[in-house]
């Protein structure tokens, strides 16, 4: 692991995927480290029939040899998401996209650190339709372990 100083770790549970997605990018362009836990607790605001089959239809557009491939498992979603946020195809995108790294649930190492950062979670989600990545995940084949 780096230096421990430039290392954010963020708590995603109950934070709104794209707004989550698009602040990890803008920290990573910055030369910030940032480590993601509780990917699969990420929730993605809108219709649940509608995402499941838009997430479903992204899964089966491609394969991992053949096309656009979509991966199944939440954390690695939400680095995907990520991803569309940076210009990955050239070198300072590529850079910035290995300061990115997301986990399922909380790791040992990453139990002392506190936040340090705080991400805006959107309008009030009790008010609002929304699913969890962990959901849409399973929904598309993902089977936790």
């Amino acid at each position: 692991m780096t230096d421990t100083e430039n290392v954010v770790v963020i708590n995603a549970e109950g934070k709104v995927i794209g707004r989550l997605a698009s602040e990890i990018a803008r920290k990573v362009r910055d030369g910030e480290e940032v480590r993601v836990v509780n990917s699969e607790k990420v929730v993605i605001s809108g219709d649940e029939e509608e995402i499941k089959a838009d997430y479903r239809q992204r899964h089966e557009r491609g394969a991992r040899h053949d096309g656009p491939y979509f991966p199944k498992r939440p954390d690695k979603i939400l680095k995907r998401t990520v991803r569309g946020m940076l210009p990955y195809k050239n070198q300072e995108g590529r850079e910035a996209f290995k300061r990115v790294k997301t986990y399922l649930g909380v790791p040992e190492e990453f139990e002392d650190y506190e936040e340090v950062e705080e991400v805006k979670e959107g309008d009030e989600l009790k008010n609002r339709n929304y699913v969890k990545l962990g959901e849409v995940s399973k929904h598309i084949g993902w089977t936790p372990r």
